[in-house]
């Protein structure tokens, strides 16, 4: 659909959401558009990275309420949640959120929702709900709640407060902040530092990071890992195999993915 963009180069998917005179506000279709293309990333064998942005001023401004209205009111969400990834627990590959503008509501679950998130110095966060009667219950609440400090999460939660880019660096959500014509070159430099390890790798490690957050302690994260699934398909990859291979012959990798 037009609303959506979708590019895949070098092992690089990028999702672009193109609404800028609605602030790129999700309608209810933008919702399951956006689960086909996280389902498409993650079933690509070749597709290793994927970068979520917008176009003008916006990242994505949340809920298109007049959209909502003008289809009849709330259609249920994909199977994956709001926007296709609030509830993406089983993807494995890394997903970085270029936030260009603003990122209010859903589209700050958006940016949550992702592994990393580099934004630009006029990008701005925010949990407005509570402003329209509403409850940041897309992920944003519970995210933010671990990603940062409780005082500090609280903060944002209960004053609707919008926070800068350089705050969102401070208080530990944001990766990076760099000016608005650097964002793409930015987020690009990233992806080739992800691309330049095994990618079978990096996934059995984002898989042991979310994994062994959820253990009860650190001994029992470290006795389990070995049972999540992205490390025994990284035990069994040809890359486990490449990487001291490739370091014993002094040459550089060549990752296969599998």
């Amino acid at each position: 659909m037009d609303h959506i963009r979708i590019a895949v180069a070098d092992g690089i998917r990028r999702i672009t959401l193109n609404r800028p005179e609605s602030l790129n506000a999700l309608t209810p279709d933008m919702h399951y558009a956006l689960e086909e293309a996280f389902n498409a990333f993650a079933a690509a064998n070749d597709e290793h990275v994927c970068v979520l942005t917008g176009t003008g001023r916006a990242f994505c401004a949340g809920t298109d309420l007049k959209a909502v209205v003008a289809s009849g009111g709330h259609r249920a969400y994909p199977p994956h949640g709001y926007g296709g990834i609030a509830q993406r627990f089983d993807c494995v590959k890394p997903i970085i959120a270029a936030v260009n503008g603003l990122a209010l509501g859903g589209g700050f679950e958006l940016a949550l929702a992702c592994d990393l998130i580099i934004a630009s110095d006029a990008a701005s966060f925010g949990l407005p709900e509570p402003l329209v009667g509403a409850v940041a219950l897309g992920g944003g609440i519970h995210r933010l709640a671990r990603q940062i400090g409780h005082k500090q999460a609280l903060g944002m939660i209960l004053t609707s407060r919008r926070v800068a880019a350089e705050d969102g660096l401070r208080l530990g959500f944001v990766n990076e902040v760099v000016p608005a014509a650097d964002l793409d070159a930015t987020a690009a430099r990233w992806c080739a530092e992800i691309l330049a390890a095994s990618p079978m790798s990096i996934r059995a490690s984002k898989d042991a990071f979310y994994r062994g957050l959820d253990e009860a302690s650190l001994a029992d994260a470290m006795a389990n890992q070995g049972e999540y699934p992205a490390y025994a398909a990284w035990r069994q990859s040809e890359d486990a195999r490449e990487g001291p291979r490739a370091f014993a012959e002094k040459r550089k990798p060549v990752w296969q993915g599998k």
